[in-house]
């Protein structure tokens, strides 16, 4: 049986001219049109972020979205992949070995790794093996990634519909629903890791090839099965293909891998009915956004500051052909309110008039934000909206 959804209803903006739901808002911030107000969004919070915020008065039954007044937006809970590749069935997941402060184990995609006992969350995992290491192993991985498996994969989409229409259809509902995606980049670097990626695109460019198709043609079924039953109007794919001074992957060997089949499964994407494409990655990405936007990619995030990523001079240079969500300094809110008021000037003054923009932290709220910075910043973007 499918878990309930959050879904909160939307409050009217006191003193619009033209109140909006949360979907018509959001729609028209993704894919350009005016706006009763900006679209309240964020990425959420860090497990240990979230307890810490208990500590200092955040109810523990508290639900994100709800708690700080953000738009209702749906994530359907199914397992399309997103960090993690929709694999079925799951590898299951065995702890390896452990001492008292750190844990071996294989996940559920098949990667052994190390990681910290105590806030796993603030660390990057030490990856020390990955499912494929030559062509037998991505022969042995190919039932797990098996087209054919796709309806036992998402599970009871039926039922889910059922909560998520309204008695009068799609067309009545009046929030967003999104479906996830692990990307063509960040699936095979799950299967591969990085290091073996890398090598492959110059040692068996045939296998890389193989690996895209596959992925391919495993979204187009999970856009099919989805599609066919729910109205989806985002579609988000995770890469985090760049560091902090620019791609993982050259704009060249994008082309030459991943380009048509992006391009492909966006075509496809809209055949079924979804309205918005989103690409999210970290890191510098400024040498791939013409890729993404001729593969038909329309939003991308986050935008991360400290990669050098200056949002209002991206819009500068490539005008509204995307829209942007994010590019506001997360490390900015564990200073003063000084700093933080004048990180929220520089930014959405620009988008209030440019348009085709989310505004929102650069990343999930690390550890060291405390919960009355937060509530201040949103204080200070909430100073934009109409009154």
């Amino acid at each position: 049986m499918s878990r309930e959804l959050p879904v909160t209803d939307p409050a009217p903006t006191p003193g619009s001219a033209m109140p909006m739901s949360p979907r018509e808002r959001f729609l028209r911030s993704c894919l350009g049109g005016a706006v009763d107000r900006f679209f309240r969004y964020e990425h959420g919070a860090w497990p240990s972020t979230w307890e810490a915020w208990q500590a200092q008065g955040l109810p523990p039954e508290a639900d994100f979205a709800r708690y700080f007044d953000l738009d209702p937006m749906v994530r359907l809970p199914v397992r399309s992949g997103y960090t993690d590749s929709p694999l079925w069935p799951p590898i299951e997941s065995r702890v390896l070995e452990e001492s008292a402060t750190w844990v071996i184990l294989r996940d559920t995609d098949g990667i052994v790794k190390k990681l910290l006992k105590a806030h796993p969350d603030t660390s990057m995992p030490q990856f020390l093996r990955f499912p494929v290491e030559n062509r037998a192993d991505w022969t042995a991985m190919l039932p797990h990634l098996d087209p054919a498996n796709v309806p036992d994969l998402l599970g009871d989409l039926d039922g889910l519909r059922e909560q998520l229409e309204p008695p009068g259809g799609a067309a009545q509902r009046d929030y967003p629903v999104t479906l996830t995606a692990c990307g063509a980049f960040g699936h095979p670097r799950n299967l591969l890791g990085y290091e073996r990626l890398a090598f492959t695109l110059y040692d068996d460019p045939g296998l890389m090839r193989d690996i895209v198709a596959n992925w391919l043609a495993l979204y187009k079924r999970i856009l099919d099965e989805v599609g066919s039953r729910i109205a989806v109007d985002c579609f988000l794919i995770w890469e985090d293909m760049c560091f902090k001074n620019g791609p993982l992957i050259s704009p060249k060997h994008f082309r030459e891998f991943l380009l048509r089949p992006y391009g492909e499964l966006v075509d496809h994407a809209r055949r079924c009915g979804v309205q918005s494409v989103w690409v999210d990655t970290d890191g510098n990405m400024v040498g791939l956004i013409p890729l993404f936007l001729e593969a038909g990619v329309d939003t991308l995030m986050p935008f991360e500051v400290q990669a050098g990523m200056d949002i209002v001079s991206i819009r500068q240079r490539f005008g509204d052909a995307f829209t942007i969500v994010g590019g506001i300094d997360k490390r900015v809110l564990a200073m003063d309110r000084e700093s933080i008021r004048r990180e929220v000037e520089r930014v959405v003054p620009f988008f209030r008039e440019s348009g085709r923009y989310i505004p929102c932290l650069d990343h999930t709220v690390p550890t060291d934000v405390p919960l009355s910075s937060f509530r201040y910043y949103l204080e200070c973007l909430r100073s934009y909206e109409p009154r």
